[in-house]
């Protein structure tokens, strides 16, 4: 099997996302005047912009060179200092703030017009009665379809203040004329937390997919929900979550740690050291904890799971983590856009760093060390995980843990080749599988009215008909032959994952492709065993 370019796009994701507004609680104050102070190395470079812009023969967008020196002064010195143009400003907030204002609906672009995948529960157009399926054609006076239409452009206009008013006219199915709805706008959530359910009678399942600024109390509505069903012992998926703001993961370690329980240190270049420690808050202490990991699990969630594997805290299960321990602080440069760079570095609460080596060769060689993890094996076999004797901490409770690149789990969970085959990996990022279901739901939405969400996740079986339409579907829109033939049972749980989200929400995926995760599976019997 090819891994590398199975895992490309998860690489670069994390590369760019994981951790960046980790260092959210460093204090600045009084730095201005010496940052900003005159010196001719600031004299040079506004010297020669200006130069470039009165003199240069041709004329120049002086703003796109100082984009591009700022991004190479920035790859000189970490892999996760990075620039955050004014464009992107926007959505770059939007993302770690957890919420934006909007009607709340789920949608994607379909042939030139925006089509409704669900309305989020208790949202806006959930309210008025927009359904899955509906075509939003019209908001106010402005038209939002057309070859000539941009899918950021339209979705623009469903946005505005909070409480304003939008009149949308709808296209539905069936329906002889288009329907009309008032929507006022709200503040509608980025959920950070996927699904919190009961994997058996007494262990609980949260799946997070980011340390965002509402995550903690997503998180603890989950915790709360779980704790009612009778949860005792709790499962934390972090598998390919970049991470986030520094002081949500302190929140949700609290839960877990008892009161004075070391979480983590920072360091900066100063010699300046941070201690975050649990205090008398906490609904989980006495509970049992797993965390899973993988490859792609960064920054804050390998704070989450160092701190708990330190203090002897439950059982970290999976395979090695990421390997970021650099914390970056947000940094406006005036112009609506930002930086945000590397300040200082955390280290797990018995004094190990697991940020891997980034200076020798500089950032390829950084990235490429992902890639060495694929060659040598260590994903399919644990001796193979490279450890360095001088970087071996001892845990209070005498377990032997390691520094230098990532943590490494307690139970190692080999990947599994049939779940994460290559090809259907694929086709879920890029959306195949989705805007099928979005097809197939379109043939005839009212089958599925009459099945409850409990039923369809225990008893709904996609049939073969399902499959070949899918493979027809792909062959058209790939100019390929793919054929499922050799995992039949694989594409189906994607199929029936995926329509379970689109129908019922609320975690129905997971819900679904979690029951036969070989990670999950493993923490079952680990649970069952104890």
């Amino acid at each position: 099997m090819t891994y590398k370019k199975k895992y490309l796009p998860l690489i670069l994701g994390v590369t760019m996302a994981c951790g960046i507004y980790i260092g959210g609680r460093l204090n600045f104050a009084n730095s201005s005047d010496r940052l900003f102070s005159k010196n001719s190395k600031k004299e040079k470079l506004n010297r020669l912009i200006d130069y470039i812009d009165y003199d240069y023969v041709d004329d120049i967008n002086t703003d796109s060179i100082v984009d591009i020196t700022v991004n190479n002064i920035l790859e000189n010195l970490d892999p996760h200092s990075v620039y955050i143009p004014k464009e992107n400003m926007a959505s770059s907030i939007e993302n770690m703030k957890g919420d934006f204002v909007g009607i709340g609906v789920s949608y994607y672009p379909y042939n030139d017009s925006i089509a409704v995948i669900r309305s989020i529960e208790g949202g806006p157009s959930d309210k008025a009665g927009i359904k899955g399926g509906d075509r939003i054609v019209m908001a106010d006076e402005d038209t939002l379809y057309g070859i000539n239409l941009r899918t950021k452009n339209m979705v623009k206009k469903l946005k505005g203040p909070i409480d304003t008013e939008v009149k949308l006219k709808v296209f539905r199915k069936g329906e002889p004329d288009l329907l009309e709805f008032t929507v006022k706008r709200d503040h509608i959530p980025l959920k950070s937390v996927d699904a919190a359910y009961m994997l058996t009678d007494k262990l609980g399942y949260i799946k997070m997919n980011r340390f965002a600024e509402s995550t903690y109390k997503e998180f603890k509505a989950g915790l709360n929900k779980l704790q009612d069903l009778g949860a005792t012992e709790m499962v934390l998926d972090l598998r390919d979550n970049p991470g986030g703001f520094l002081n949500i993961a302190e929140q949700i370690l609290d839960e877990f740690l008892e009161d004075d329980k070391l979480l983590l240190f920072t360091k900066n270049k100063r010699g300046q050291i941070h201690k975050s420690f649990a205090t008398e808050q906490g609904d989980f202490e006495d509970g049992k904890i797993y965390v899973l990991i993988n490859e792609n699990s960064a920054s804050a969630s390998e704070i989450v799971a160092g701190a708990l594997q330190d203090n002897d805290k439950g059982t970290i299960v999976g395979r090695r983590s990421y390997g970021k321990g650099l914390v970056q602080h947000e940094m406006d440069l005036g112009d609506g856009s930002a930086v945000r760079l590397t300040v200082s570095r955390y280290y797990t609460p018995t004094g190990r760093s697991i940020q891997r080596p980034y200076k020798k060769n500089g950032n390829k060689d950084y990235y490429d060390e992902y890639y060495d993890r694929i060659k040598n094996g260590e994903l399919l076999d644990p001796d193979k995980i490279p450890v360095v004797d001088s970087l071996k901490y001892t845990t209070p409770g005498g377990k032997i843990v390691y520094g230098g690149g990532g943590i490494i789990p307690d139970v190692f969970v080999p990947i599994n080749d049939s779940m994460q085959n290559e090809t259907l990996m694929f086709l879920e990022r890029r959306g195949f599988i989705r805007y099928f279901i979005f097809e197939e739901l379109e043939k005839d939405r009212d089958k599925y009215n009459t099945i409850s969400r409990r039923d369809f996740i225990d008893s709904y079986e996609v049939d073969q008909a399902m499959v070949l339409s899918f493979q027809d579907y792909l062959n058209v829109r790939t100019e390929s032959n793919i054929t499922f033939a050799a995992y039949q049972p694989e594409v189906k749980q994607y199929l029936k994952a995926t329509l379970g989200e689109q129908l019922y929400g609320n975690g129905t995926f997971y819900e679904i492709f979690n029951q036969t995760d070989t990670m999950v599976n493993e923490v079952i019997k680990q649970s069952n065993n104890e």
